[in-house]
């Protein structure tokens, strides 16, 4: 592979939200728990606050002088989640206007109240607007489609998503040993190991 081949690292870092008002915009955020990055003024006609989400490797930018968008019209803004109703829980304490937890059988599918019965991936989802009305969209990952995250990287964004993906190995390894005869297996680190890998990057998992 020629250097002009490489593929080049293109990562997404900060989404630009219009505000009517930073001040309470920065508050708001603020009271979310998310961390306050940088507030840069200059002058009267510009402003920048950054804030990134807890976790999260991306974060948001609102201020004066950003964006001729009007304040509110940011939509569908997506946070993941390991577990929506913890989330959905913590947002309220912390200030914001969450909704039902609601689900979708399918892309396109109309929405059902209630998170997916099964918790399946990519099924459940909860809303909040900020007080402009940027919306925001909650939704439940737990095992990501193939193809969707680097294979050879397995990290996780909070202790939260660690001792979840942990819970499910804990499960999905309790089912293996009552398949081979109910004996505890000595070697279970490796299958955790081995589970929470296969999890993140979307393989198969072991039986």
């Amino acid at each position: 592979m020629t250097g002009s081949d490489k593929t080049v690292d293109l990562k997404f870092e900060v989404a630009l939200i219009p505000v009517s008002n930073v001040d309470r915009a920065k508050a708001f955020y603020g009271g979310l728990g998310w961390r306050l990055d940088a507030d840069f003024p200059v002058g009267d006609t510009f402003r920048v606050v950054q804030f990134t989400p807890p976790g999260s490797p991306a974060s948001i930018h609102f201020g004066t002088g950003l964006t001729s968008a009007a304040p509110g019209s940011a939509s569908g803004l997506y946070l993941v989640v390991s577990d929506i109703e913890a989330a959905r829980a913590q947002l309220i304490e912390r200030g914001a206007q969450v909704s039902a937890v609601f689900h979708r059988e399918g892309p396109g599918q109309p929405a059902v109240t209630g998170r997916d019965p099964a918790r399946r991936s990519y099924r459940s989802y909860a809303t909040f607007s900020d007080p402009d009305g940027n919306g925001w969209l909650l939704q439940e990952v737990t095992e990501r489609l193939p193809g969707r995250v680097d294979a050879d990287v397995t990290d996780f964004a909070s202790v939260a998503d660690l001792a979840a993906a942990l819970r499910r190995a804990a499960a999905a390894h309790g089912e293996h040993e009552k398949r081979n005869g109910g004996e505890h297996d000595h070697n279970w680190p490796d299958w955790y190991a081995a589970y929470m890998v296969a999890e993140h990057g979307g393989k198969p998992l072991p039986e």
